[in-house]
C-alpha cells in the first residue's frame, strides 16, 4: 500500500474548461482512489509516473478534470484503448469510483530531478532513498531544433498549455512537459487521424495538421528540455 503524503490535503482545483464529462456531484473519497491505484500501477507504476519511453504516460499530476474525463472516454469506447477498457468499465468502476481515482492522481506531484545525497550520509535510507527515485520523471532530451520549437509553442500552445507547457489544472489542461515525447507524437497522430479529439469547444479541430513533420519534432524537443 502506498503511503498517504502532505500532497493527499491539497484543495482541488477549480473545474471550468470544457470537458466531455463534467465531474459528479460529491467529494472523492481518497483513501478509495488509493485503493483502485493499485491496478493502475499494474502499467502506470506506483506513484502515476508511466514507463517503458511512454508506452505508459504519466498520469500523475494531470488535472482532476481531465483525468475524470479521459476515463470515462475509455469506458465509453470514444476513446479506443482494449487494455484500458478491461479495467474501466461500468462494472469495474462507477462515477464516484472514477472520481476517486482522478482526485488522487491529480494530487501526486513527481520531481524532475533527485536531490543529490551520498550513502555515507548518517540520514541515508536505502529504502527511501528507492521510493524517492520512483518519484522522479526526467524525459530524455529528443532530437531538434528546440529554439524553434520553443518559438513554436509560444505563439500556439502557450495560451492553453500554459508557460513551458506545465498545462493548468485550474482550466483542466494537461501538461505537454515531463510528459513521455513517443507518448505525445502518438496522441498528435491520433488528433489527426480524429481517432481522439483534441478541443472539446472545437471538436471538429485539425491546428496538427497545420504543422510540418519537422515543426513537431522541434516542438517535441523543446518540451523535452524543460524538466531539465
Amino acid at each position: 500500500m502506498i503511503r498517504r503524503a502532505a500532497w493527499l490535503l491539497l484543495p482541488l482545483a477549480a473545474h471550468v474548461a470544457a470537458q466531455p464529462f463534467p465531474l459528479p456531484p460529491g467529494e472523492p473519497d481518497l483513501r478509495n482512489g488509493q485503493d483502485i491505484n493499485g491496478v493502475c500501477a499494474g502499467c502506470h507504476l506506483d506513484f502515476g509516473q508511466g514507463g517503458k519511453s511512454g508506452e505508459y504516460p504519466r498520469i500523475a499530476g494531470l488535472p482532476i478534470g481531465y483525468l475524470y474525463s479521459q476515463v470515462k472516454l475509455f469506458q465509453k469506447n470514444t476513446r479506443p484503448n482494449l487494455p484500458m477498457l478491461e479495467h474501466v468499465h461500468e462494472r469495474q468502476l462507477s462515477d464516484q469510483e472514477i472520481l476517486d481515482i482522478s482526485a488522487y492522481l491529480a494530487r501526486i506531484q513527481l520531481a524532475t530531478r533527485q536531490v543529490p545525497m551520498e550513502e555515507s550520509d548518517p540520514k541515508f535510507n536505502a529504502y527511501e532513498r528507492l521510493m524517492e527515485s520512483k518519484r522522479v520523471v526526467q524525459i530524455p532530451i529528443y532530437d531538434g531544433d528546440k529554439e524553434n520549437g520553443r518559438k513554436i509553442y509560444e505563439k500556439d500552445c502557450k495560451s492553453c498549455h500554459g508557460k513551458d507547457g506545465w498545462g493548468n489544472a485550474d482550466k483542466n489542461v494537461p501538461q505537454l512537459a515531463g510528459q513521455y515525447t513517443e507518448y505525445l507524437l502518438r496522441q498528435i497522430d491520433k488528433f489527426n487521424r480524429k481517432i481522439r479529439v483534441h478541443d472539446w469547444d472545437d471538436p471538429e479541430d485539425e491546428m496538427f495538421k497545420d504543422y510540418s513533420a519537422e515543426q513537431i519534432r522541434d516542438m517535441m524537443a523543446y518540451l523535452s528540455i524543460v524538466d531539465d
